[in-house]
């Protein structure tokens, strides 16, 4: 079922839906289940699954050139899409990305996902590889989402990269694409990314689910200016409980958002990992209320690979 058609279904009901990694190469899948089973109790109509691009790695061979060697360190999404659906009844929403694929290899990637009975897709541009400083699109790839969202919309309407097909069979993806609260690192201002994002919907994105945030101020500014700017389609708030001491300087500098001060002191003064776990559950409890309140069709969190914390919070809103 479409993630639309979800929460049209759901009658105003604020849905629970959290997102996965796939595991590290040479990991098999029961790690991913047992991430999963815990938060089975809460009902996700859907659960999506990240997509990890290439890396490079440079090896120095015997006459002293330097050997540029492709690796993927997280295999498997298609594949742990269709684990998810055949074992939990719900449906994978896989993300797909311009970083790494070709049109055709984003044509074939759709097409299989079709073959799977999969209809639903987040479409993102994906982020530099570590060996780059900026996002460079593969040759013949796309440089934005909103290109990207303009082929998975053509094929939907039976449309191929060749010309010469007749008969094309259509595909019926949903579409989910990105949205920046706090705006996107890369994006000059706050007003040049929301004239992007309203692009990603004209292009035919069904929906939008945001980058993590911690200020729900952030999020019902962000949602107002989306609404003024003509964007009505579903917008789902990302959330995140802090774990660790460790993620007020990580999670500010990967994901290029803020943590309020009055979260910040209260991990301060946490003797321990443990303390910082309970105070960011309790944090994201009273986001989760707030927005529920203020009618979010979903709640959407990322679970980073682990779920105990997730649980807890859902225990309290679900």
């Amino acid at each position: 079922m479409k993630i639309t058609d979800h929460i049209q279904k759901s009658e105003g009901k604020t849905l629970f839906s959290f997102e996965i990694l796939p595991p590290l190469k040479g990991q098999n899948i029961q790690s991913i289940f047992e991430n999963i089973d815990p938060l089975m109790d809460f009902k996700p109509p859907f659960i999506d699954v990240t997509y990890h691009r290439e890396e490079y790695d440079y090896h120095e061979l015997p006459n002293g050139f330097l050997e540029k060697r492709v690796t993927r360190k997280r295999p498997g999404t298609v594949g742990i899409c269709a684990a998810v659906q055949n074992r939990y009844g719900v449906d994978a929403v896989p993300h797909i990305l311009c970083g790494g694929f070709t049109k055709e290899d984003t044509e074939n990637f759709l097409i299989d996902l079709g073959f799977l009975g999969i209809d639903n897709v987040v479409a993102l541009r994906g982020d530099a590889v570590k060996s780059e400083t900026y996002f460079r699109p593969e040759k013949n790839g796309h440089v934005y989402a909103e290109e990207l969202v303009k082929q998975i919309v053509a094929m939907n309407q039976g449309k191929y990269l060749d010309d010469n097909l007749k008969n094309s069979a259509q595909t019926d993806f949903c579409i989910g694409v990105a949205g920046y609260p706090e705006k996107h690192m890369e994006a000059p201002s706050f007003e040049s990314d929301l004239h992007f994002l309203k692009k990603k919907i004209k292009n035919g994105a069904h929906y939008i689910v945001t980058q993590m945030f911690f200020d729900n101020k952030k999020f019902f500014e962000f949602e107002a200016k989306c609404r003024a700017a003509g964007i009505e389609v579903p917008i789902i708030p990302g959330l995140k409980p802090l774990a660790t001491k460790k993620q007020l300087n990580l999670i500010p500098h990967r994901f290029k958002v803020d943590l309020p001060d009055d979260l910040v002191m209260e991990v301060v003064k946490c003797k321990d990992d443990k303390a910082v776990r309970q105070v960011g559950i309790e944090w994201c409890v009273a986001q989760s209320k707030e927005l529920v309140q203020k009618a979010a069709p979903v709640l959407h969190f990322y679970s980073m690979g682990k779920s105990d914390n997730i649980a807890a919070v859902a225990r309290e809103i679900f």
